[in-house]
């Protein structure tokens, strides 16, 4: 209490002094002082702590409006000198608005950037903009911002083109830009600059203030109160929990406030938790230091005084001022640039901005955010000014980031977060912000280092900095500093992750990113000092590389496995960052000639300095094959070690290509050192890498555990292997161009450790005496496949410019290419399949239209793009980027091709581009020979397989490098001119047999012999096409040869007649092959006929039942086919009197239906349903008391059941059951994960589908309809039914308890029930004991379902509930259809036809499991709605009944009173007058409800309409009179029929369901269509006049006193006068909410969404309900509310008020759609937002701009419309196990 008393005080004792105070005193005192500095500081030292933090509860609306009035106004005052409103709209007038937009992005806002224009990913547009611009039409990526970026447009450097949007393009006038300080006075500036200095100082002082219990000087408050603020501070290492938990201990508050506590914590970065004196707050303290410092280091807590909080509080509000102020014109945000850069008395970094830059790690969230801002809105809006800042920012960089890698806040706070705003312009204190950065503990969103990216992507401005500051080398040296776990050699060695090093590794990898910010654009000229400076950032650069050369060796375990697995993950976790930094590296390198040559010189003398250092006691050797020898070195990868990291020769790879690319090495050769290069040591360390993974391949390191196979994967993975295992494949070929093609293979094959297979001289009769072990052979068979295979590589890839002579775009499109010959492919995952550059581009989308054609996606999947057949020719079966499995699909998927195509199936290689100058000695592997010795090695063990020592893709491999020779020499001899000779001669080598003593089989005779080897049919068609190749070349060189102008044509009579060969034993095998097939089908149809017909009987039988069992819908009787189909009245035609027999699902048992017999039940489920409400603000009624027997128009929440069809015993189904809960408790607690069902609840899964059900429903046979001949009239019907209600009325009296105040009433006269009705007539029951078992437990589980209580068979409501489902139901069903278009009878899936006609039975002979006067007295409340009964009161008046449910409700319920009455009325006839009178109400409803007409033309009407429109006006002047002025004049009869006739058309075809289905009458043929005249056919059918009004007027004396009755309910008066809710007919069905096209209107509506519980916090994860259209915030502590005793999320909470427990969002961050159901169930399903390749984008990664797809988006409302959401939540939580993890109910 004594806090709120406190509160109460602080007006009156503020009320004196603020009604003395004026503002305009005040400034002029100030406009006359001399010391303007100590003034104000006194002005603030009196009244700020009067103002802020006077109690425990802050009251910030009443707080900013008396600082706006006692602090800031004064200064606005003075500044502007006069009315500050007059002043600033002066200044705002004469301000030219700023070229630049400058919008700062708030959490989750859409940004925009161009693919096209943009200069790198970082500039980006906001929505306003980018509407206004030309982007809009190019292709763009759309992502929703993390926060504290600002829009780019206006800034030319960020733009190829089309920089301006329409509202920041500049005036011509403004060409001649003056300074905006020549609009102000002097005076003025003078002011300005005063003002500004002291607030700024003010505000900076006041935030850095580092002591908790007193003041600055100046500020000390006159006179000082004993109050302190217990100050909770935030970081990025204790959970929301730890808080939570901590602060209910250590403040004693309840859970819902600690939680409120630990959001604004999390918000804004401290809250105080505790207010009074010193000592109280003390006690806190300790408590929670105590128990936050057990798991890490302790929470932040410090005890203030409350002046100091005061003053901290208005230098934030001080801070705002100042941004809202320089908005209203430049020229101030000039001054306050100036002021902020200005130096102070300290001399260097002492400027006021400086000051906060580097205080940044030691403020907190809401602190360092405020003045973020600032800095956004002042110094990065002015170019000048940026540039100044950007230069601060490099000079304190090293500082700032170890800071923040120390500190434990996120980089969005952090002020390193700014580097993107200065480096990423090519044109700053960098190292001490990105030290203080690493060791602050909050996350770079919130660290000033985030500004890195304001700065450092301006080309111009990270130019500068390269060049002023060196910023390369400090970035590159700060980043160094930080990984200082080094092993002997200066490596770097990487302990096991634990969390907190994973952090601090994440926060040092936040430079890599600065370094890619300033290399992001690259420069177009060079100036000398510009070179300097790079080459000087590439030597640190290098160092770093060096470091990171031959790091995390491997050495092979033989023996035993691996006993820990060494850490890797920080090694690529670095390499991946990097990759990006190598590649811009080279790309800078690639644009001057004299940076390229230098760097190349330096990456040599680092690489040979690696080297030096390697001597791993390698003994030289000499091998010799073929009469060729080589010197090495002997090494074994099996038994060295040897490490996948080799940076510096791959930057140097990198650079050897760029040489040959920009023809450096052509045109300046002398100034290179290739004289110096050594090949052999070039090749070693990649050769060892590239074996590594071979022996991997080959299983020989299975020993070494997983992280090996890992890092071998990521070596070929698309993250890593343009800078991994592509350089190093550069690097063999630069190798092997400069050494003897023998040479070379000489030492591949001894790394390969293959060197003594091949050089013995018997090599070709390999292992015949031994017979070695199995594995080893399995392993040297790998290894052979691997070392072919990388010749192929070497010799083969030439797609990268500079090794071969093609364009860049060549390489894209051949990836593209071999992805596509895999398989079909969707845009994303062709572009997870291709490398991206640094800019996120794969380049993709230049090239995909020309080797591909895109496929539209339908309601499912995804567009997919397919290979044009023409680019097929370019397959390459062993493409250097395939993995073993995409080898063998793609090998699958183009054989199967080509034989579709009735093509030869061999693959043979594809045709290659010529080398470059640099590169082309590489062909000449291929004729070397080594390489032929090992061909006819391999060859020479395929004749011979006995040995088994080869394996077929060996043999596939050697076919392949032939082919690749004979291609390459045929290539040669086309482009040849006449003269030149023509020195690549392969198949003359091919064809000379071996030397004298061996005289070995020459290449070409062993693959004749094989041609015809039958174990080797798979390759035959590749031996083929070489033979023919073989044979086309020899044709060509004997033409070149012979000057004879003889012409090609023999050869080519001769190529073709092998072609023709082929072609017609082809053609052969085929026919014969079809002949066969057609041979098996004929015997196959007679085996079938015959077989029929000696099972005639059976076939009969089996037909006969499969007309039974389908739907009786289809049934015609004999006697109704001539006559009209009647489903209600005395005339009802008869049904097809069929025995019903079905089969349980369970023991696949037949059994009739029959009253007596076992029980069969159908599974179902029961839901409460909102889908047709037209009132979600209804507040739910309290389950205890609430009465259910009438439901009100509005449907406001109606009870659902659906079934999914399946039969079984109910026997059966209670073993099934009860085993599902015996297997529910036996899962251990530990174990207890949510399944997809809750048995606690009923639930159960169908034991066929799989369908969720909670509760079954038996399966009852058709009553049988008495006939008799007299029927009574309606006036009869009357007068008996009412003598019956009295009877049961004293009845009912007589089996009540009397009590007191039943003795009071005059005790009635009894009366005399009616001829042949016996009150005290217990009827017997017709049902077996199952079945009333079955009818209970059904009954049961309506009623606890659908009112939401424990269940009770006893209660009364029990049978109205389940009377309700059954309406329900059928309108659901009825609204259905109308939505598909579809006809009433006819189009409904046989699992809802028998569920409707399971709920209409089941309704009929519920009362039996009953009590029977409960029934009776439900049926005289129904019927006393129509028909007025003095002995019942408060019945509800007409408008507020929906009728379909009483109609329902009444004739179900009416069997319990016809079971007592013998005189033979037939219950045909009472269902046909309570039907008929229920129409009538149903018409006055309609009425009574039908809105004024439209002005529409008058139809000419002919003469039956007329006797309509008559009779309605008649009836309706009839109601008018009753009911007075609250219904409207109506002129037009014809108005009013259409209204009737259109509002009464749903309840008439769902009247038509239900009869139907309760007593199984067939349907007329014409319901079964949407034709025309389907009014009459209806009305026929429910036997009715097909002009309504004749049902009145027929019965009028009659049904007056009725309708007098009806109107003259004061309800109706009320509801029409605007009381209740009026519900118009015919209800509209509901529909979800209309969605944007554009999803990025959706981002755009929740950007601006905050939460509604934290004061105007944004939300973090927004979420829409697509049912209502409410937008909640969600996923967060601050809205969870409680509900039935949980804590749960907005999400739930909002759909048990909208939803009734059902729900479906769209989570727009994501775009995701969420069902929910229940509490603990939901599932994630595909949103209907789709890009133009089709596919959706969960999670927004991919940013493609998305748009609805209308027909997904009907698909999610159908399930809605159909009650399948939960349905679909089970089916994909069973598919999917790891949704039921997900803790679905705080969503």
């Amino acid at each position: 209490m004594a806090a709120a008393e406190s509160d109460r005080e602080v007006p009156s004792a503020l009320c004196t002094e603020f009604l003395n105070f004026s503002v305009k005193d005040t400034a002029s005192k100030w406009l006359q002082v001399t010391d303007l500095y100590k003034e104000v500081y006194q002005h603030l030292a009196r009244y700020v702590p009067k103002i802020y933090c006077l109690g425990p509860n802050l009251n910030p609306q009443s707080e900013d409006l008396l600082a706006q009035m006692l602090l800031q106004a004064p200064l606005e005052w003075y500044l502007c000198g006069e009315d500050p409103s007059t002043g600033l709209a002066k200044l705002e007038q004469n301000n030219q608005p700023s070229q630049l937009c400058g919008h700062v992005f708030k959490v989750g806002e859409p940004t925009y950037s161009c693919r096209e224009c943009a200069a790198d990913p970082t500039c980006v547009l906001c929505m306003q903009c980018f509407l206004g611009s030309v982007h809009k039409e190019h292709r763009y990526r759309m992502t929703t911002s993390g926060g504290g970026g600002f829009c780019d447009c206006g800034d030319t450097e960020a733009w190829k083109k089309g920089p301006y949007c329409q509202k920041h393009e500049p005036n011509i006038s403004d060409s001649c830009q003056e300074d905006p300080l020549a609009y102000l006075s002097t005076d003025m500036i003078a002011r300005c600059y005063n003002v500004f200095s002291i607030v700024l100082k003010y505000a900076v002082d006041m935030l850095t203030w580092d002591k908790e219990d007193e003041l600055p000087p100046g500020l000390e408050p006159p006179d000082r109160s004993d109050t302190y603020y217990c100050m909770l501070f935030n970081d990025e290492v204790h959970t929301y929990e730890q808080v939570i938990y901590t602060l209910q201990k250590a403040v004693n508050c309840t859970q819902k406030e600690a939680v409120s506590f630990a959001t604004t914590v999390d918000r804004d970065g401290r809250k105080s938790v505790r207010f009074g004196d010193f000592a109280f707050c003390e006690q806190a303290k300790s408590v929670i230091v105590r128990n936050t410092s057990r798991q890490s280091k302790p929470l932040r807590v410090q005890v203030m005084h409350s002046s100091v909080v005061a003053h901290q509080c208005f230098a934030l509000k001080a801070l705002h001022w100042l941004g809202h102020v320089i908005g209203y014109s430049d020229a101030l945000r000039r001054i306050l640039c100036q002021v902020g850069l200005e130096r102070g008395p300290e001399g260097e970094n002492s400027s006021l901005v400086d000051t906060l830059m580097l205080c940044d790690s030691k403020m907190w969230k809401g602190a360092r955010n405020v003045y973020h801002q600032l800095f956004m809105s002042s110094l990065l809006m002015d170019l000048k000014y940026k540039k100044l800042f950007a230069i601060q920012f490099a000079k304190n960089y090293r500082r700032l980031q170890t800071d923040f890698m120390e500190d434990d806040h996120e980089r969005v706070v952090s002020v390193t977060s700014l580097s993107v705003q200065l480096f990423t312009v090519p044109t700053m204190n960098y190292e001490r912000l990105q030290s203080d950065y690493v060791k602050d503990d909050h996350d770079r969103e919130f660290s000033v280092t985030d500004l890195s990216v304001q700065m450092f992507t301006v080309p111009s401005l990270a130019r500068m900095l390269i060049t002023e500051e060196n910023l390369m080398t400090t970035i590159i040296r700060t980043f160094v500093d930080h990984l200082r776990h080094r092993d002997l050699q200066g490596r770097f060695q990487f302990e096991r992750y634990t969390a907190q090093q994973a952090f601090k590794f994440r926060r040092v990898q936040s430079l890599i990113g600065d370094l890619k910010y300033v290399l992001i654009s690259r420069p177009t000229e060079w100036s000398d000092q510009l070179r300097e400076k790079f080459l000087e950032g590439l030597d640190t650069f290098l160092e770093l590389l060096k470091c990171m050369q031959g790091m995390d060796p491997v050495v092979r375990q033989v023996g035993q496995h691996i006993e820990m697995e060494p850490e890797w993950e920080a090694a690529f976790t670095l390499q991946m960052k990097l990759t990006h930094i190598i590649s811009m590296m080279q790309e800078w390198c690639a644009t001057d000639e004299r940076v390229l040559i230098e760097a190349y010189k330096k990456c040599l003398t680092a690489l040979t300095h690696c080297h030096s250092g390697f001597t791993d006691g390698e003994q030289p050797i000499t091998l010799s094959i073929c009469g060729h020898s080589v010197d090495t070195i002997r090494y074994c990868v099996s038994q060295e070690k040897v490490s996948i990291h080799l940076p510096v020769s791959r930057l140097l790879a990198g650079l050897h290509v760029l040489l040959s690319k920009i023809e450096v090495a052509y045109r300046f050769p002398e100034q290179l050192p290739l004289s110096e290069l050594s090949p052999p040591m070039l090749i070693e360390h990649p050769l060892r890498c590239l074996v590594l993974c071979a022996q991997v391949h080959a299983g020989m390191w299975r020993r070494n555990g997983f992280s090996l196979v890992n890092q071998i994967y990521y070596y070929h993975n698309v993250k890593c292997r343009v800078e991994m295992f592509d350089k190093d494949l550069i690097m063999l070929q630069a190798g092997a161009s400069m050494m003897d093609p023998n040479h070379f293979l000489m030492i591949v094959l001894s790394r390969f450790e293959l060197y003594h297979i091949f050089s013995s001289a018997d090599c070709r009769k390999r292992y015949n005496r031994e017979n070695t072990n199995k594995d080893l052979v399995q392993q040297n068979n790998t290894l052979i496949e691997e070392m072919l295979h990388l010749i192929m590589m070497v010799v083969g890839e030439r797609f990268e410019a500079g090794i071969g002579q093609v364009e860049g775009c060549d390489e894209i499109k051949r990836e593209i290419i071999h992805q596509l010959c895999i398989r079909p492919m969707a845009h994303s995952e062709l572009v997870k399949a291709l490398p991206e550059n640094e800019n996120k581009e794969t380049g993709m989308e230049r090239v995909i239209d020309c080797v591909a054609s895109f496929k539209k996606p339908g309601v499912t999947g995804r567009g997919l793009y397919e290979l044009r057949p023409e680019c097929a020719k370019q397959f390459n079966l062993y493409f250097h980027h395939y993995s073993r499995a995409d080898q063998s699909k793609a090998e699958e998927a183009q054989r199967k091709l080509k034989r579709q195509n009735g093509e030869d199936t061999a693959l043979p290689p594809p045709v290659l581009p010529p080398f470059c100058p640099l590169f082309a000695s590489l062909v000449n592997i291929l004729q070397c020979d080594v390489l032929l010795g090992m061909l006819g090695a391999v060859l020479q063990w395929a004749v011979e397989p006995s040995a088994g020592h080869w394996s077929e893709s060996m043999l596939q491999r050697v076919l392949h490098l032939i082919g690749m020779a004979l291609l390459e020499e045929q290539q040669q001899l086309e482009n040849s001119s006449e003269d030149s000779d023509v020195c690549f001669n392969f198949t003359l080598k091919m064809s000379c047999p071996g030397e004298a003593p061996s005289n070995t089989a020459s290449v070409l005779a062993l693959l004749e012999n094989l041609q015809n080897a039958p174990h080797l049919e798979v390759h035959k068609d590749m031996i083929r096409w070489i033979l023919k190749t073989v044979a086309s070349i020899k044709t060509m060189r004997e033409r070149t040869v012979s000057t004879c102008t003889v012409t090609a044509s023999g050869s080519h009579s001769q190529e073709e007649t092998v072609c023709d060969k082929d072609k017609a034993e082809r053609k052969r095998k085929a026919e014969m092959a079809r002949l066969r097939r057609e041979k098996i089908m004929a015997q196959m149809s007679e085996m079938q006929r015959h077989f029929i017909n000696e099972n005639k009987e059976l076939f009969q039988q089996s037909l006969e039942e499969l007309d039974a069992s389908t739907s009786s819908s289809l049934e015609h009787s004999p006697t109704s086919s001539d006559a009209a189909l009647v489903c209600v009245g005395p005339r009802r035609s008869r049904p097809g009197e069929k025995r019903q027999v079905v089969t349980c699902i369970l023991c696949q048992e037949e059994q009739e239906i029959r009253a007596d017999g076992k029980a069969m039940v159908l599974a179902a489920f029961v839901q409460r349903s909102t889908v047709m409400s037209k009132n979600r603000k209804r507040p739910p009624h309290d389950p205890e008391r609430y009465d259910p027997l009438f439901m009100h128009p509005d449907l406001s929440f109606g009870t659902h059941t659906g079934s999914c069809g399946h039969i079984m015993h109910s026997h059966c189904w209670q073993r099934y059951f009860e085993a599902v809960q015996a297997k529910e408790q036996r899962r251990q607690q530990r174990l207890r994960v949510h399944t997809s069902y809750d048995v606690g609840n009923g639930e159960f899964l169908c034991p066929l589908c799989e369908c969720l059900s909670n509760t079954v429903i038996p399966l009852l046979p058709r009553t049988k309809g008495s006939s008799s001949c007299e029927q009574p009239s309606l006036g009869q019907w009357l007068i008996t039914s009412g003598q019956q209600i009295k009877a049961m009325h004293s009845a009912h009296r007589k089996l009540q308890p009397i009590s007191a105040d039943t003795v009071e009433e005059t005790v009635e006269e009894e009366c005399p029930a009616p001829e042949g009705f016996r009150v005290d007539y217990i009827p017997m029951n017709p049902y077996s004991s199952t079945i009333k078992e079955m009818l209970t437990t059904f009954g049961t589980a309506t009623y606890k379902v659908g009112l939401k209580v424990h269940p009770n068979e006893q209660d009364p409501r029990v049978p109205i509930m389940c009377w309700g489902s059954c309406a329900y139901t059928i309108q659901s069903i009825e609204r259905l259809l109308v939505d598909e278009k579809k006809p009433l009878f006819g189009s409904l899936p046989c699992r809802q036809d028998d569920c409707l006609s399971s709920l209409a039975r089941f309704g009929s002979a519920c009362w039996t499991a009953a009590c029977q006067p409960t029934v009776q007295g439900h049926f005289i409340r129904l019927l006393a709605a129509l028909i007025p009964d003095p002995q019942v009161k408060a019945t509800p008046c007409i408008l507020d009944i929906d009728m379909l449910h009483l109609l329902v409700s009444v004739v179900l319920s009416y069997g319990s009173v016809h079971y007592q009455d013998s005189s033979g009325l037939s219950v045909d006839a009472v269902q046909l007058h309570l039907f008929h009178l229920i129409t009538v109400a149903h018409m006055v409803q309609i009425l009574l409800t039908s809105g004024p007409e439209e002005v529409t033309m008058e139809q000419e009407s002919g003469e039956a309409e007329r006797e309509e429109e008559e009779a309605i006006c008649c009836l309706y002047n009839t109601l008018r009179t009753h009911v007075g002025s609250s219904l409207p004049e109506v002129g037009s009869g014809w108005h009013l029929w259409r209204c009737v006739k259109t509002g009464i058309l749903p309840y008439l075809r769902g009247a038509a369901l239900f009869f139907h289905h309760l007593n199984g009458v067939p349907t007329p043929p014409e319901l079964h269509a949407l034709c025309p005249g389907q009014w009459e056919v209806l009305c026929g059918y429910l036997s009715l006049p097909s002009n309504l009004l004749q049902l009145f007027h027929s019965q009028r004396e009659l049904l007056e006193p009725l309708l007098q009755g009806w109107c003259t309910h004061p309800g109706v008066q009320q509801t029409l006068q605007g009381g209740g809710v009026l519900v118009s007919y015919p209800r509209e069905s509901n529909s979800l909410i209309d969605l944007p096209d554009d999803y990025s209107a959706l981002i755009n509506q929740a950007s601006s969404f905050t939460c509604p519980k934290s004061g105007g916090d944004k939300s973090r994860a927004p979420t829409l309900c697509l049912v209502c259209g409410s937008m909640l915030c969600s996923q967060s502590y601050c809205c969870q509310t409680e509900l039935e005793g949980e804590d749960v999320g907005a999400c739930i909470a909002h759909t048990f008020a909208c939803g009734a427990g059902v729900g479906i969002f769209l989570r727009v961050r994501e775009s995701q759609v969420l069902f929910l159901a229940g509490k603990t169930k939901g599932c994630f399903y595909a949103p209907p937002y789709l890009d133009d390749y089709g596919e959706t984008d969960q999670g927004l990664r991919r940013g493609n701009p998305l748009h609805l797809c209308r027909e997904r988006y009907r698909k999610i409302q159908k399930l809605w419309r159909q009650h399948s959401i939960t349905e679909e939540i089970g089916h994909a939580q069973e598919a999917n196990q790891t949704l039921v993890g997900i803790d679905w109910q705080h969503l």
